[in-house]
């Protein structure tokens, strides 16, 4: 019995060594552990099987073409005591419940919390559909492919972690962000489509005779995270940038934010570093900004993509200059904290006079493929009519050293980003939106009494109006959590 118990107990050291020794198999056996430690894995996430549902419009669209390829881009840092993961996915938006699958299959497979993790969309709108919004409905076999392929993305990221060090600051690019939403003179706004007039309209037209100003700011800002091994070598370049989809892609496509992943890798001198280096581009509140200039002529047109990689190389030079000047700064002596918590906000839901209406338009309309906003709104009207009075949204906050990384699970207004950016007490400080879920449009209240595109009841914008302030609230509270000490180093 003694050598029976002796052997089992052999057994599970072995065991066990062999989890050790397969987490740092790229890392030398004889190489010190650093303060942080660091894995970068960009996964495939293209569909195998076509046609499939893109979402982004008022009308489905049917794509079996495919541009450029789909990637879940993995990021996982150890300090020793916490871990987190990181995951950018080219896609418009990811529901809750895909993400808290993935979060819980990542867990099993690394360890790393469910807490510690954050998923996040990019916002291109040339990706499969993962969520009911308009006429689009969710590629299911996608949805399950995609749950395996983000944890297999944040396994290899783990198994890749070797010691590092890590560097921080903040570019600028002015040049390719516009708020999209512009005060019109009375007279040049159409209904609604619920019939009423509203304030401000969403992308107006180049010089329309009834602009009078936009409705709210830019961000020009570029956060980004430089993640380098012990020996200088690239492993990731986590950046963010308060802008949406640049578009004029045919078939899928990873939009702008793949182009900038490429075009960082070129300028870090990063193409044929083993393992492969992980360009990062997130999405910061760009809830109301575009790359559109209503305000002056049409530009020319453009080949297919060739907006895409204009400005994903304008933002990529810019954050490459400032990253220039922190290049010497990288450290290994670089503490994380993370934070999240839920909170319960309140749905819109339509009234029974609302549903009254949208079952009237219904009646008439001539389908299957509904055609004007009145008839789109009524669908929506009817679906959301379904939804529970409140819904939990996730929210999160991480630290990197002294970096901020906020995490909101909606397309967040630019003034909101700016906010939480003026009063965190990290700095500097980036938002994440679309991380974690996916809870519509996030206005202001005045945006809100203002009306638009963004502000109009249906699936894609739901929440409570107030919703932004509770979330900013909550959010800072997260920050302040993770924030060092007043007067103590991130390490």
């Amino acid at each position: 019995m003694r050598r029976m118990i002796t052997t089992v107990s052999t057994l599970i050291i072995m065991l066990f060594a062999v989890v050790i020794s397969d987490r740092s198999q790229t890392v030398s056996a004889t190489q010190e552990r650093s303060r942080i430690q660091a894995g970068a894995f960009a996964i495939d996430i293209t569909p195998t099987k076509f046609p499939v549902s893109v979402n982004g419009s008022m009308i489905d669209r049917q794509v079996s073409e495919v541009h450029d390829p789909l990637y879940a881009r993995c990021l996982v840092l150890d300090d020793g005591k916490t871990i987190v993961g990181l995951v950018i996915v080219d896609s418009c938006m990811i529901p809750r419940d895909l993400c808290d699958r993935a979060k819980d299959l990542i867990q099993k497979k690394t360890g790393i919390p469910t807490t510690s993790v954050l998923i996040a969309a990019t916002h291109t709108h040339s990706a499969v559909t993962l969520t009911g919004v308009f006429q689009s409905e969710p590629v299911e076999w996608y949805r399950e492919f995609l749950v395996q392929r983000i944890a297999e993305g944040v396994e290899q990221a783990y198994r890749q972690c070797e010691s590092a060090k890590i560097a921080w600051g903040v570019g600028r690019d002015p040049t390719q962000v516009f708020n999209r939403r512009w005060f019109m003179k009375p007279g040049t706004i159409e209904p609604n489509p619920f019939g009423q007039i509203d304030q401000v309209r969403m992308n107006p037209g180049f010089q329309h005779p009834g602009l009078v100003k936009p409705a709210g700011p830019t961000d020009p800002e570029i956060g980004f995270l430089s993640v380098q091994a012990k020996d200088g070598r690239p492993i990731a370049f986590l950046a963010n940038y308060a802008l949406h989809y640049v578009g004029g892609v045919p078939g899928l496509s990873a939009d702008y934010f793949g182009a900038f992943a490429e075009r960082i890798k070129q300028l870090l001198g990063a193409e044929q570093v083993k393992p492969p280096f992980v360009g990062i581009l997130s999405n910061g509140a760009s809830g109301d900004v575009n790359n559109v200039n209503f305000a002056g002529p049409a530009p020319g047109k453009r080949q297919p993509y060739e907006q895409c990689r204009l400005v994903a190389d304008s933002v990529a030079r810019n954050v490459f200059a400032a990253y220039q000047e922190v290049a010497a700064k990288h450290r290994d002596d670089v503490s994380l904290a993370v934070a999240e918590r839920d909170i319960e906000l309140g749905v819109r839901r339509p009234s029974e006079a609302d549903l009254a209406r949208a079952r009237e338009i219904l009646a008439v309309a001539k389908g299957p493929v509904l055609r004007t906003l009145p008839e789109i709104y009524a669908r929506e009207t009817v679906l959301l009519a379904k939804y529970p009075p409140t819904v939990q949204v996730k929210l999160q906050a991480i630290r990197v050293g002294e970096f901020g990384i906020a995490a909101i699970p909606c397309e967040v207004f630019c003034e909101i980003g700016l906010e939480i950016k003026a009063k965190s007490p990290i700095k500097p400080v980036i938002i994440i939106e679309l991380a974690n879920g996916y809870h519509g449009y996030l206005p202001t209240p005045r945006q809100h009494e203002w009306g638009g595109y963004e502000t109009w009841r249906a699936r894609s914008s739901y929440l409570e109006v107030r919703a932004s302030e509770k979330i900013v609230t909550t959010i800072l509270a997260l920050l302040n959590e993770v924030a060092c000490p007043a007067g103590t180093p991130s390490n």
